[in-house]
C-alpha cells in the first residue's frame, strides 16, 4: 500500500502537470480566397472557410464574436462569424484593403487603402466610414498604441511612418525609416514603436513621447543572400523580452532581444514567411509562408520548427481564437 504522504505527492504533481491550452490559429491565403483553420492541440487544418478574394489583414473582435477579414481584391472588409463561418455582412473599406487595427474601444477599424493613399477610419457598430486620413503612397501597415490614442500607418514607397491622433483623426508627425515598410507595433507599454522595413533590411526603433529614432536592427542570415533577408511581420513575447521577425524569402525567422536589440538567433521555416500568431498559451509560433503554401510551428521555449502544416494557396495573415 503506498504510503499517504507519498500518495498525496503523487496526487499533487498529476494536478500540477500542465494541460495544453486548447484554440485555434486563422489563416488567410491569398490564392485561394478561404481561410484555413488550425487546431493548436492536434496541428492539424479542421476547417477551410471561403472568402472575399485575396484575403490578406485578419483580426478579431476582442471577445472574439466577430472576425474581420481585409478582402483585398473585393475592396471591403468582411465580417464573418467564427462559429459557423458565414460572412454576416460587408464593411466600407476604401480600396485595396490590406492591412488593419482594430482600436482598444473595440468599434473603430483603421484601414490601410493601399491604392488610395488614404487610412480608412470605419465603425464597425454604425458600418459607416467616420473619417479618411490622407497618407503617404501605398499604405500597408498599421499599429495601434495600447492606450488607443496614436494609430500608426506605414507607407511602402513614401518611407514613413505616419502617426495619427485618433481624437482629431489626423497626423501629428511623420518619421522617416528605411525602404518599403512593411509592418509596425507598439512595446506592451506603449513606450516604443517598431516598423519593419522589406526593402531596407531593418527594424526602426522609435520612442513614442517624441517619435525619435532611437534604435536599428539588421539582419544576416549565414548562406543566404542579403538582398533575401527582408523584414516583415514581427510579433512580441508575453513579457516583451523577445521579438520574432519574419524574413521573407530568407525563409527565416530572426529572435531579437527587445532590450538590447541583438539578433540572438535565426529559425529556419517554411519558404516567404510573412507573419505570425501564437498559440493560447504563447508555447507556440505559427508562421504563414507564402510560396511553400505552409504554416511552420515554432517552440517558442526551445526556438526550434517543430512541424510544417500544408494550407492553401499564399497564406498570408494570421489570428489566434483561444
Amino acid at each position: 500500500m503506498k504510503h499517504p504522504i507519498a500518495a498525496l505527492t503523487a496526487a499533487l504533481t498529476l494536478f500540477a502537470v500542465p494541460v495544453a491550452q486548447a484554440g485555434e490559429i486563422w489563416i488567410t491565403n491569398e490564392k485561394d480566397d478561404t481561410i484555413s483553420v488550425i487546431d493548436v492541440e492536434t496541428l492539424e487544418v479542421t476547417r477551410t472557410i471561403p472568402t472575399g478574394e485575396r484575403p490578406r489583414g485578419i483580426t478579431f473582435s476582442k471577445d472574439f464574436s466577430r472576425l474581420y477579414i481585409c478582402a483585398s481584391d473585393s475592396d471591403t472588409v468582411q465580417v464573418m462569424d467564427p462559429e459557423t463561418g458565414e460572412i454576416l455582412h460587408d464593411l466600407p473599406s476604401g480600396e485595396d484593403p490590406e492591412q488593419f487595427v482594430l482600436h482598444p474601444n473595440d468599434k473603430h477599424l483603421y484601414i490601410a487603402n493601399e491604392d488610395d493613399a488614404v487610412t480608412t477610419v470605419v465603425d464597425t457598430e454604425t458600418r459607416h466610414v467616420i473619417a479618411q486620413i490622407n497618407v503617404g503612397i501605398e499604405p500597408e501597415g498599421m499599429a495601434v498604441s495600447p492606450d488607443g490614442a496614436t494609430v500608426i500607418t506605414t507607407s511602402e514607397t513614401t518611407n514613413m511612418a505616419h502617426w495619427i491622433d485618433t481624437k482629431t483623426q489626423k497626423i501629428y508627425a511623420n518619421t522617416l525609416v528605411d525602404s518599403r515598410p512593411r509592418h509596425a507595433d507598439f512595446t506592451h507599454d506603449g513606450s516604443k514603436l517598431w516598423v519593419s522595413s522589406e526593402i531596407g533590411g531593418t527594424i526602426t526603433v522609435f520612442e513614442t513621447a517624441g517619435q525619435t529614432e532611437i534604435g536599428k536592427i539588421a539582419f544576416e542570415v549565414q548562406g543566404v543572400h542579403p538582398d533575401r533577408v527582408q523584414p516583415v511581420g514581427f510579433v512580441f513575447t508575453e513579457d516583451g523580452k523577445t521579438v520574432f521577425v519574419a524574413l521573407g524569402p530568407s525563409n527565416h525567422v530572426a529572435v531579437v532581444n527587445a532590450e538590447t536589440y541583438e539578433v540572438e538567433d535565426y529559425i529556419l521555416v517554411g519558404r516567404r514567411v510573412w507573419h505570425m500568431a501564437f498559440s493560447p498559451d504563447k508555447t507556440l509560433l505559427f508562421t504563414t509562408n507564402g510560396v511553400s503554401g505552409d504554416v511552420t510551428v515554432i517552440d517558442v521555449a526551445r526556438r526550434e520548427a517543430i512541424k510544417s502544416i500544408k494550407v492553401g494557396r499564399f497564406p498570408w495573415g494570421a489570428a489566434m481564437r483561444p
